[in-house]
């Protein structure tokens, strides 16, 4: 039998009193890692506290404790704080509305299902999972909807005695109206729906003590103050239901704004097993955290648009985006993703980053750490060039050539860490390189158009067909068959790069 005690001072003053203050949550459930679909959720919440100088509050909905993901709460507050998102009250945190993790609630959830079953707008269920079974299969055989039939709504007080002297643990069911109930959606309008035609009386609390996740969100959403509830259109639906169990408690609800879905680019729903919907694929890949946020905000709209077509994306910091954040511009119609657009956009951020000087060493240790990573047996090759200049060098130069970090370890770009492993020259390529390594080491001069003449002038007076040469140089300092011009890439590997693999290359070559 269920436990019950007073109600504080604390939760007294926020049952019969309301702030005015714009109250924001994002309530994710640790039974798998933030995906796209959440991270959008995210993001509109707190866009819009910001917006409105609100509170973004994080809430784990952890009552499902047979679906829990070890480690999963943790990361998602790790992904969120990766991409930018701010949490003023939650888990670790604190604030003045917690605990913010639903399985530290229990307490409070048993105090307001006794507030229901005195004002008999709940009752206890003593239903077998056998017999709800039975029901199941017997809708389907007559083609009807799955659902309860309410059977223990008519129990009477005495008959409801007599289970629980009998040591029954049954569940607690929540009596839904039969009326079509209306609220007004602040994306789609106004929203007519009568949720006691599809189902029959919801579980509201689970005979182990445990919430549902129906029941668990209005109480938490009422005591925590919030103000506007903003998620994801598949839960319009449940609104309803929602709005029937402020009635029975007599709280007035939030505001609820329910956002179209996110669809890949062929048009079908995002799956679990998409491992590239996970935040942390996007993370590990090069993709920067204001890159992915224009991302999805770009198919859900929120902002206004550049009236001129076919032009490049437009790209928004944090502070823009909060500062043109408008719920009216939200689109109602299913966005697409376009994985180029994504590119395009971290591309703008690439470029972004590299104009300021904290942007620039962000970038710097962003790059060391991935080069530790990717080359993690070469670290002790004195050949690996991992300094900070060179790195700053190489991030100018690439700015336009390529669309994520993760691109600067590529086959067609690893030649400007490390030197190549296998050549493919002939003896007398090997003579005339060992010319030039030696007049090399007497040029002054190492910019691009400095090396271009300089090698035509070698080439003209060695008697060695241009085309030639530059195969045997592209060859030794990077292993291509084709790429940037020669003479960039001695610019970017530097002069004691540059003459260094020529070297090992005559050298290796000579044994």
């Amino acid at each position: 039998m269920f436990s019950f005690r007073k109600l504080s001072p604390s939760y007294l003053i926020v049952r019969f009193y309301k702030t005015n203050s714009v109250r924001v949550r994002f309530a994710p459930s640790p039974t798998g890692y933030l995906h796209l679909g959440g991270l959008r959720t995210a993001l509109y919440n707190y866009l819009y506290a910001k917006s409105k100088n609100g509170k973004f509050i994080l809430r784990i909905e952890d009552t499902d404790q047979t679906r829990l993901v070890h480690g999963a709460a943790q990361q998602l507050k790790d992904d969120l704080m990766w991409a930018g998102i701010e949490i003023d009250e939650g888990p670790n945190i604190g604030g003045s509305v917690g605990p913010y993790i639903q399985s530290d609630r229990l307490q409070i959830y048993k105090e307001q299902i006794k507030t229901l079953l005195d004002n008999e707008t709940a009752y206890p269920c003593f239903c077998t999972e056998k017999r709800l079974d039975l029901l199941r299969r017997q809708a389907v055989k007559n083609q009807e909807v799955p659902k309860y039939d309410n059977k223990c709504r008519h129990l009477s007080k005495e008959q409801i005695s007599e289970k629980w002297k009998e040591g029954a643990q049954p569940c607690i069911r929540f009596k839904l109206s039969s009326d079509i109930t209306c609220f007004e959606d602040l994306i789609y309008g106004k929203i007519s729906y009568n949720v006691s035609q599809q189902e029959g009386d919801p579980v509201i609390m689970k005979a182990d003590g445990y919430p549902t996740y129906h029941f668990a969100n209005i109480v938490d959403d009422h005591f925590m103050e919030i103000s506007h509830v903003l998620r994801g259109v598949e839960w319009q639906i449940s609104t309803t239901k929602h709005l029937l169990l402020y009635r029975a408690f007599g709280w007035n609800p939030p505001k609820f704004g329910h956002l179209p879905l996110l669809l890949n680019s062929d048009g079908t729903k995002f799956s679990k097993r998409q491992n590239d919907i996970k935040i942390s694929h996007y993370r590990d890949s090069g993709i920067f955290p204001l890159a992915l946020l224009n991302f999805v905000l770009d198919a859900g709209g929120g902002f206004q648009k550049d009236l001129e077509q076919n032009v490049k994306p437009r790209f928004y910091t944090i502070d823009d985006l909060s500062s043109q954040f408008n719920l009216a511009q939200l689109k109602t119609h299913s966005g697409r993703l376009m994985p180029e657009k994504l590119l395009e956009f971290n591309q703008l951020e690439l470029r972004r980053l590299l104009q300021n000087k904290s942007g620039e060493s962000d970038l710097i240790k962003s790059v060391q750490n991935m080069l530790q990573r990717h080359f993690d047996n070469s670290t002790n090759d004195a050949s690996l060039q991992m300094d900070e200049e060179h790195i700053r060098s190489v991030l100018h130069w690439c700015a336009d050539r390529i669309k994520k970090l993760s691109d600067l370890v590529s086959h067609d770009l690893s030649f400007v860490w490390t030197m190549p492993k296998y050549y493919n020259l002939k003896k007398n390529e090997l003579i005339f390189l060992d010319d030039l390594t030696v007049l090399l080491e007497n040029q002054n001069e190492f910019s691009k158009n400095d090396l271009s003449k300089f090698l035509r002038s070698f080439a003209e007076q060695r008697n060695v067909k241009f085309n030639e040469l530059m195969m045997a140089l592209r060859s030794v300092l990077s292993g291509l068959k084709q790429g940037p011009g020669v003479a960039e890439m001695m610019e970017i590997l530097g002069k004691d790069t540059t003459i260094h693999r020529l070297k090992m290359c005559l050298n290796n070559s000579s044994r």
